[in-house]
């Protein structure tokens, strides 16, 4: 049997069916219909949000994101992340400076930000990788020094908090994906937070065309809405997070037990994390290793990813600073599969065969 490095997790059929049967009723598909209310509502709750707004993707909330505050500008920003946080700076036509990561931690690293800001930076824009938060105090710090805004791409982070409170509760600007690989999902979504009530309102209305009532308009705007359909897979889904969390917590413990004495380096949280175990990413000794160890899962239908590989930074359309830490990591960093259906005993397959392509 084919094993990807993730798999969607669904619920059960007819749990699906009984929620779209409230769309059947109303005939309302788009423009903030019932379920994307409930479901908005549930995560604002639980999550004890001040301002969130669910939305049709986790790219367009960071494209609407740099639309308000990036205005043209420089963005500091981390070579070491999905495409979309780069693609969404040049996309909105602002310039990304990059800056390299922590060695340890793989988040874009403080101690280099200061010195990449010139006159025309607005931005930070920062990932919590795999889940892992920023260093946010140091951040904020510099960012209130030098009068920028923060965002942060959260892609990874739902159900994440941090000394008690949510990721998404910090920065400017926090966004997250609900793509039907991550730990919860829509199938196709995201979400956009704010903490202040004017920027929140200016989101709103930049989702939605700029519509400020049928006929007038705040500003300009694009879609951003999300379908009801999409709701109703998250409301489905909903029952199911912490299950789903626990379950792979029990996955990537038994990797780590497993694994434990190869010569692979692991994530390292930073303290006050509680983590949602997004991903199972291992950082091998060489390029050569990793691309030995992929042959080997690939020959036995067993397909891992290589994320994030490339650094962003040398991107072809991308004039990028050298970020020797990234560049480094990126090319031996391997995420292993994870998901809620992967067996202990498929784990422990791909673990002996890690280990023997090692040794």
């Amino acid at each position: 049997m084919k094993i990807n490095v993730t798999q969607t997790f669904l619920p059960l059929q007819n749990e699906y069916q009984a929620i779209l049967e409230k769309v059947w009723k109303s005939k309302w598909l788009t423009n903030r219909g019932e379920l994307v209310l409930e479901l908005e509502a549930k995560i604002q709750d639980s999550m004890q949000l001040k301002n969130c707004l669910i939305m049709n993707n986790g790219t367009i909330p960071i494209q609407i994101a740099l639309k308000l505050l990036g205005k043209g500008g420089e963005i500091i920003t981390t070579p070491f992340s999905y495409i979309a946080t780069t693609s969404s700076i040049v996309w909105e036509s602002c310039k990304p400076v990059f800056v390299d990561i922590d060695p340890v931690y793989w988040t874009i690293d403080p101690l280099k930000i200061e010195a990449a800001i010139t006159p025309k930076t607005t931005c930070i824009l920062a990932t919590h990788v795999f889940g892992n938060i920023c260093e946010i105090k140091a951040i904020e710090e510099i960012a209130k020094k030098h009068n920028l805004h923060v965002i942060y791409d959260a892609a990874h982070c739902f159900g994440v908090s941090y000394k008690g409170e949510s990721v998404f509760s910090f920065g400017d600007v926090s966004t997250c994906s609900f793509h039907a690989t991550k730990v919860f999902h829509t199938g196709e979504g995201g979400m956009i937070c704010a903490q202040n009530d004017e920027l929140f309102h200016k989101i709103y209305y930049s989702h939605n065309f700029g519509h400020n009532g049928p006929e007038n308009f705040h500003g300009v705007g694009i879609n951003g809405k999300i379908s009801e359909l999409n709701a109703a897979m998250g409301l489905a889904v909903w029952p199911y997070f912490d299950e789903i969390v626990l379950r792979r917590k029990e996955i990537v413990e038994t990797y780590l037990t497993l694994l434990t004495d190869v010569n692979l380096q692991f994530i390292t949280l930073r303290e006050g994390l509680d983590w949602n175990y997004s991903y199972f990413p291992v950082v091998f000794e060489s390029e050569d290793v990793l691309n030995r160890v992929m042959q080997d899962l690939n020959k036995q239908d067993i397909f891992p990813r290589r994320y994030f590989y490339p650094s962003l930074n040398t991107l072809s359309y991308i004039d990028g600073e050298p970020c020797p830490i990234a560049e480094d990591i990126s090319k031996r960093i391997l995420c292993l599969p994870l998901y809620h259906g992967l067996s202990l005993s498929q784990v422990k397959a791909i673990s002996k065969i890690v280990i023997d392509s090692i040794c």
